[in-house]
């Protein structure tokens, strides 16, 4: 049984519009489901995760490499500055050394000495030393023996650790023998205390140091003293010859006025002679003044009368005849600060050591020196 196809009629208006879809056209992509938009796929928790993760660790890598960059600059400022002797640091005072450079320092106690303990304690230390390290892993100073001697002072006085340790320069190795000794003497060219005798004695100390070039005291006074004018150069060159020739007799050489220096330096060139009277004057008086030894100089000098403290004129004294006695025992002895060197006479016991024994205390000292004298009997 066939079944009969149904017909419709289809009426088509007749003013359809001009931009109907051409029907021999390919047909547009129809959205699936009908009536949803494009959108972007979703990404589950663990991608968002993964790519968080990745996003925090590019932005670490980026802030370690701008921090490896800021130190690895400021490491290469260190090394610049540490080179300029610009970088300070705290150190030791037992690891500070001063045996390389011979200091233009006079014997004995410095009057000044308890100011500048006095200003560091109220103030600090305005301006550090500086020291040259050595291959022992100690520190060789190179400037401010006044302050490093001031420190110790203190750190003895009190036996705080405040005091123990003191800042510093580092001056890298490699310096002349000749640099250091001019870093020294133009720091201490601007103390207003320190003595023709005393600059004397450097040049002459400078000249004989095996580690320098100029073994003249004369043109050694040109390499040290560069930054002084020509006639102080002159004059230190005077009291060469009286360092030269009764130094070795003096105990007071750096209280010699320039005016004496220089009128017994022209009277030792005219009397050859006339250092060997000054030290046989001077010889065995162990316990004169500044005034007893001016006395003597004056009256060698031609200029009389020596002058007191108050500007009254008067006699020098005669010096004291040595003690009769036994001839002198002398011996060395190797100290942790270098070579000790003793001497023993009649009425007399002298020890010399690169140390200023004005920095221990004096009760300690006291008992050391009442112990020694009691293991002698």
């Amino acid at each position: 049984m066939s079944r009969k196809r149904r017909m419709f009629d289809i009426s088509m208006p007749d003013d359809l519009p001009d931009d109907l879809p051409d029907p021999s056209a390919e047909p547009a992509t129809e959205t699936f489901p009908a009536g949803k938009e494009d959108r972007p796929a979703r990404r589950g928790p663990m991608a968002t995760a993964i790519s968080e993760t990745a996003g925090a660790a590019r932005e670490r890598q980026q802030v370690e490499a701008q921090i490896r960059a800021e130190n690895d600059a400021l490491a290469h400022e260190h090394v610049r500055l540490k080179k300029l002797g610009l970088v300070l640091e705290v150190l030791p005072l037992d690891a500070v050394e001063t045996y390389k450079l011979t200091r233009d320092r006079a014997p004995g106690p410095d009057p000044e000495l308890d100011e500048l303990k006095q200003s560091i304690q109220d103030i600090g230390l305005s301006n550090p030393i500086r020291v040259e390290p050595r291959e022992d892993g100690k520190f060789e100073l190179i400037q401010g023996f006044r302050r490093l001697s001031a420190y110790r002072a203190l750190y003895e006085e009190t036996d705080d650790d405040l005091w123990a340790r003191i800042p510093a320069a580092i001056t890298p190795r490699g310096d002349s023998l000749e640099s250091l000794y001019r870093r020294m003497v133009d720091e201490n060219m601007v103390r207003k205390d320190i003595s023709f005798a005393e600059m004397a004695k450097l040049a002459v100390d400078y000249a004989a140091e095996p580690g320098t070039q100029e073994t003249d005291p004369d043109k050694a006074v040109a390499v040290l003293f560069k930054s002084a004018g020509y006639q102080k150069r002159s004059y230190i060159r005077t009291f060469i010859k009286v360092i030269g020739r009764i130094g070795g007799a003096l105990i007071y050489p750096h209280e010699i006025p320039r005016a004496l220096g220089l009128a017994l330096a022209q009277q030792l060139d005219q009397d050859p002679a006339l250092a060997g009277h000054i030290r046989s004057d001077l010889e065995g008086w162990e316990n004169r003044s500044v005034m007893d030894e001016l006395g003597v100089l004056r009256r060698a000098a031609g200029l009389g009368a020596v002058q007191d403290g108050q500007g009254v004129q008067t006699a020098a004294p005669k010096p004291k005849a040595p003690a009769a006695g036994k001839a002198k025992t002398s011996f060395q002895l190797e100290r942790r600060e270098g070579r000790a060197k003793c001497t023993a006479a009649s009425g007399r016991l002298e020890i010399r050591l690169n140390r200023d024994f004005t920095t221990i205390d004096r009760r300690k000292l006291e008992q050391a020196v009442q112990q020694m004298l009691d293991n002698l009997d």
